[in-house]
């Protein structure tokens, strides 16, 4: 077993629910400022629940 190297496969649907929250988040400003470990700690979440961020649950850290 020397030698074999082990990948963690992403799911296409990770793939799917990353990039749909990037856009979400960038739509709704969160990336706008990242100037602050805070701002980007908001948007880190926001990718991650992106659909309650469509649903107007605005969060803040």
């Amino acid at each position: 077993m020397a030698g074999k190297v082990f990948r963690r496969q992403v799911s296409l649907g990770v793939v799917v629910w990353i990039v749909v929250g990037v856009v979400v988040v960038a739509r709704e400003g969160f990336l706008d400022d990242l100037g602050s470990i805070s701002a980007v700690l908001s948007a880190v979440l926001g990718v991650a629940v992106w659909p309650l961020v469509l649903l107007n649950v605005h969060f803040g850290i």
